[in-house]
């Protein structure tokens, strides 16, 4: 969803770096063959996250939802020349998907794909992050902040996806809504947390950008 009128999307759009020939592929074939396509990073959140990557010039990055692997490939574009990407997802039905479209990046071979869930494999890795992107069953988002908090360095980034939730956070909640009191009890819980500094930023659904002091 986006909060902005939709000439002013465009207008933005329009005055944003284009996609990269693969990513509009992408981008295309994910909405035109695959369900959920809201899903998708896209256009101008994607290249928020590079930009984002680049400013930062992660040596890790941890990628919780990986979905058709659009916004890793906008995310490991900013990688040091060692550095790798992590990205984890439990849907093995777009994994030959998205590597189909990794293989066809420079970037392929720093992209290491762990199928299965989150909540089991974060334990399992050693590494130390210095972003982290979470964009995945809503529910558990403060699940993972906790899990690889420890994992990221002082002075690392977090960014959540969909913190504003379609504007569900400012509705009244319907009785057998789940996702949205999640989203609002991972917003609070970043809020009230004097370990990080936040920002919620109205790029399309909500990103919280969250550093670590």
């Amino acid at each position: 969803m986006d909060f902005l009128p939709s000439d002013l999307t465009a207008y933005a759009e329009a005055h944003t770096s284009p996609e990269s020939d693969l990513l509009r592929q992408l981008n295309r074939n994910t909405r035109a063959h695959i369900m959920a396509p809201r899903m998708l990073s896209g256009h101008m959140q994607g290249r928020f996250l590079s930009m984002i990557s680049w400013m930062i010039r992660p040596r890790r990055i941890l990628e919780i939802g990986t979905y058709t692997g659009y916004s890793a490939l906008c995310l490991a574009e900013g990688l040091t020349d060692d550095g790798r990407l992590i990205t984890i997802d439990h849907n093995e039905e777009l994994e030959g998907f998205a590597r189909s479209y990794w293989q066809q990046s420079p970037l392929n071979a720093k992209i290491d794909f762990r199928l299965g869930l989150a909540a089991a494999i974060i334990p399992t890795l050693d590494e130390t992050f210095d972003l982290v992107f979470i964009d995945a069953d809503k529910r558990n988002n403060s699940l993972y902040f906790d899990l690889i908090f420890d994992k990221l360095r002082p002075g690392g980034f977090i960014l959540a996806d969909n913190v504003l939730w379609s504007g569900k956070v400012i509705e009244s909640l319907k009785p057998a809504d789940q996702d949205t009191p999640a989203v609002l009890a991972f917003n609070q819980k970043i809020q009230a947390d004097s370990r990080v500094e936040n920002v919620l930023l109205p790029v399309r659904d909500g990103i919280m950008m969250i550093r670590k002091r």
